[in-house]
């Protein structure tokens, strides 16, 4: 199985949000993960994110951007039947260094604990769990509603 790396684009949404809409306990929010909050989010951040593409379907993604200081990835997820090929891997490989290129010199990222697949690739990849940060969130908008899929 051939599998391109390449950065995310708008036209890359649907193949992305259906990929999203296949991967059980995975969160989407009403506002963020729209096409037009995650249109925002690619402009904000061009060339940063990236979709992993096989015979002209997306089977990985990885939402990525930085606030000039430190980059973060969000949904990263590769297709139930694609795991353990190293796609995961490549796509936050290519993510970090589009992050250096724009001269970011961190990546953080935020697994559920819950997410034991999640929490060994992350860990098997060389991350650092932190135990010495509390993680805060605040709402601004309550229309931003998240659901997990089953």
């Amino acid at each position: 199985m051939e599998v391109e790396i390449r950065p995310m684009t708008i036209k890359d949404y649907d193949g992305v949000y259906a990929l999203w809409k296949t991967i059980r306990g995975f969160g989407i929010r009403s506002l963020d993960d729209s096409r037009e909050g995650t249109e925002r989010f690619l402009l904000r951040n061009p060339g940063t994110s990236m979709v992993a593409v096989s015979d002209g379907r997306i089977v990985g993604s990885i939402l990525c951007g930085h606030d000039g200081r430190t980059g973060s990835f969000y949904h990263v997820c590769v297709e139930e039947s694609c795991r353990r090929r190293g796609i995961g891997r490549r796509m936050a490989t290519e993510a970090m260094k589009a992050l250096k290129e724009q001269r970011i010199n961190k990546v953080s990222l935020i697994a559920f604990k819950r997410n034991e697949i999640g929490n060994q690739f992350w860990n098997g990849f060389g991350w650092k769990e932190r135990s010495d940060a509390n993680y805060f969130d605040f709402d601004l908008n309550e229309e931003n509603i998240t659901r997990f899929n089953r």
